[in-house]
């Protein structure tokens, strides 16, 4: 039996024309190392005024037992139910362009019907572009240009940045799927993945929210604000060094991941690469997607 997709969500009545404007989004539940891609959807709410104007059935989407909503217990009874949301919020720039932002929990079911959604909701509105940003870890060091992947549904939209020369087959997400479907139906679509240091995966490591911010930015046209994310990115890596120095095992590994990088660097200083903005070393299709199953399962433990 065919599902109707505009029964997945509602949508506000009143929403000016949009045509031509940009669409981001970030899904929570899937890889995001160092939390780029929050970081980067947290920055955007808290720097510009939004509302939302659309938001889409989490009951039919989502596995609550799966990721348990939060509820709050006061004295003897229960006093607040945190239900989680997934919606589209309108927000406009430093230079007043409006764009929109889709954040929430990864759907957990229907994706096909949720894709479906978001392509009418890309349609209705007249979305140029749809992007998409998330970090992954690698074999990379912190005291070395981080690097970025770009991909998209048609090459002239990543034309600046080096593509892979593997096929690689990792877990599906989302995002990915939206990016596949919304070209498959003539859209334009992209995604960024920021190189985090495999050993900051489970931290919140501002640099790399600050170069999707910046290569988000750069892709779309649109002004977005940068210098807080540049200031605690500052931070955070002035902690990483004074923590590392505080280990010498710490130090060992980086020190290692180092020396690995600038070999790679030497070596390819004549060729186009991907660990860093100039040249990085890309690790094979097979040591790619290990990674992504391993961050993947490290999510799923449970807390001790």
């Amino acid at each position: 039996m065919a599902l109707d997709p505009d029964e997945l969500y509602e949508v506000d009545s009143d929403v000016p024309d949009l045509a031509g404007a940009v669409l981001l989004h970030h899904f929570d539940g899937f890889v995001d190392a160092g939390s780029a891609g929050g970081l980067v959807a947290e920055q955007l709410l808290a720097e510009f005024t939004h509302r939302v104007v659309a938001r889409f059935d989490v009951d039919r989407l989502i596995d609550y037992r799966a990721r348990r909503p939060p509820m709050i217990y006061v004295t003897d009874h229960w006093a607040e139910y945190r239900a989680p949301e997934l919606v589209v919020n309108l927000l406009h720039d430093h230079d007043g362009t409006p764009f929109l932002l889709l954040t929430g929990p990864e759907p957990d079911r229907e994706w096909e019907l949720f894709t479906a959604a978001v392509r009418q909701l890309v349609q209705r509105w007249g979305v140029r572009l749809t992007v998409g940003f998330h970090g992954i870890p690698m074999g990379v060091p912190h005291t070395r240009p981080l690097g970025l992947t770009a991909h998209a549904t048609r090459p002239e939209l990543v034309g600046g940045y080096q593509p892979l020369s593997d096929r690689l087959k990792v877990p599906g997400s989302i995002a990915g799927l939206l990016e596949l479907r919304l070209g498959e139906h003539g859209h334009d679509a992209m995604g960024f993945a920021a190189h985090v240091p495999h050993y900051l995966a489970q931290a919140s490591y501002a640099a790399a929210g600050l170069i999707l911010l910046e290569a988000v930015a750069d892709a779309t046209g649109l002004a977005l604000p940068a210098d807080s994310m540049r200031e605690s990115a500052r931070t955070t890596d002035a902690e990483i060094d004074r923590q590392v120095e505080e280990s010498e095992e710490v130090a060992d590994v980086v020190r290692a991941l180092e020396r690995q990088y600038d070999t790679f660097a030497d070596a390819e200083a004549e060729k186009d690469s991907l660990l860093a903005e100039t040249v990085e070393h890309m690790p094979t299709a097979e040591e790619l997607g290990s990674a992504f199953e391993q961050f993947l399962a490290d999510q799923q433990r449970p807390e001790s």
